[in-house]
């Protein structure tokens, strides 16, 4: 990864890559704190929070709701960029599966989600993080359960 300056879309990638590996083998929330700026915002359809506690409860929940989650990253596109902060869009196809007491069976969600991320520099590591995290929008496949 570049040590300073501009963030890459090479390091924006990779940075994608490893936010949704977290996110398939459900890997501790402390993980992501380091991924996070200390006042991040993450916009999702059923909450918007704040912090790095608000993404905890946001993950907790989660991860308690949704599972055999496969995230395949299908694009990260550098929008823009500034010494500040880069704006990123991102596909990501996502699978996961979820049951609702007392359903006799589990529900299947497959979707593409497009998101706009607004990753900057720690200031204490100067590795990306993620400021502003905004999931603009969900296309369904067909036979995707809906949420």
């Amino acid at each position: 990864m570049a040590e300073s300056g501009l963030i890459t879309e090479s390091e924006l990638k990779e940075f994608a890559v490893d936010w949704y590996k977290k996110l398939d083998v459900h890997a501790p929330a402390d993980e992501y704190a380091p991924l996070l700026a200390a006042d991040v915002e993450l916009r999702f359809p059923e909450a918007t929070v704040k912090g790095v506690a608000g993404f905890n409860d946001w993950y907790f929940s989660a991860i308690n709701s949704y599972f055999d989650e496969v995230h395949i990253v299908k694009q990260v596109k550098l929008t823009s960029s500034t010494p500040e902060q880069s704006e990123v869009k991102v596909v990501v196809k996502w699978e996961a599966s979820l049951w609702k007491p007392p359903a006799a069976t589990s529900e299947r969600v497959v979707l593409d989600a497009y998101q706009t991320w607004i990753v900057k520099r720690s200031p204490q590591t100067n590795q990306p993080v993620i400021s502003l995290y905004i999931v603009d929008e969900f296309q369904y496949y067909e036979g995707s359960f809906r949420l």
